[in-house]
């Protein structure tokens, strides 16, 4: 027996719609980006292929500043074949609770959306490489698992077609302090 064509389209396009943040909203512990993302933290992080091959990894250290409702990290990488980046985010939340960020190396204005244990933050990131750059959409998942530990899975695409992703935990160290630039 065959599926009529509208229901099989149905379940397909249902299937594809993914997992929205809101599903999230009873998780605990309650993420709250001005808590978590202030003082001093560290990632631990692999960079997958388009195959899922984790080809590279990282280090990266992270200040975190909140003044007036506007935060900034400021993140130090350093990969495993020498390779240094920094890259410091803006974020800012707006009146319905999402946030707005930015960074030197994103395009445009990134949107992260915030409930329960869990942050989604969608941006295009401008990618250098030897012979030019290229921009790729960036859909980060965000979990808070403890007070002090992030898990963040990033899917890289370009044209919509899957091409790398990124593996990293976040680990917060309160018992460090860390110096804010000055407002």
């Amino acid at each position: 027996m065959r599926l009529p064509r509208v229901l099989f389209l149905t379940v397909l396009l249902t299937a594809c719609a993914g997992v929205s943040v809101e599903e999230y909203q009873k998780r605990t512990p309650g993420f709250e980006p001005e808590t978590f993302f202030r003082g001093a933290l560290t990632a631990h992080g692999v960079v997958k292929n388009y195959a899922g091959f984790a080809s590279r990894s990282f280090v990266a250290e992270i200040t975190a500043c909140w003044s007036e409702g506007v935060g900034m990290l400021d993140e130090r990488f350093v990969f495993d074949d020498g390779e240094l980046q920094t890259r410091i985010w803006t974020l800012s939340e707006n009146s319905d609770g999402s946030y707005s960020a930015t960074a030197g190396d994103v395009r445009g204005v990134g949107t992260a959306q915030v409930s329960g244990n869990a942050m989604f933050l969608d941006y295009v990131l401008t990618v250098q490489l030897s012979d030019g750059t290229i921009d790729l959409a960036v859909d980060d998942r965000m979990y808070l698992v403890s007070e002090n530990v992030l898990i963040n899975e990033s899917s890289l695409k370009k044209f919509g077609v899957p091409v790398g992703g990124i593996l990293l935990t976040i680990i917060r160290h309160p018992e460090e302090q860390v110096e804010c630039p000055a407002a």
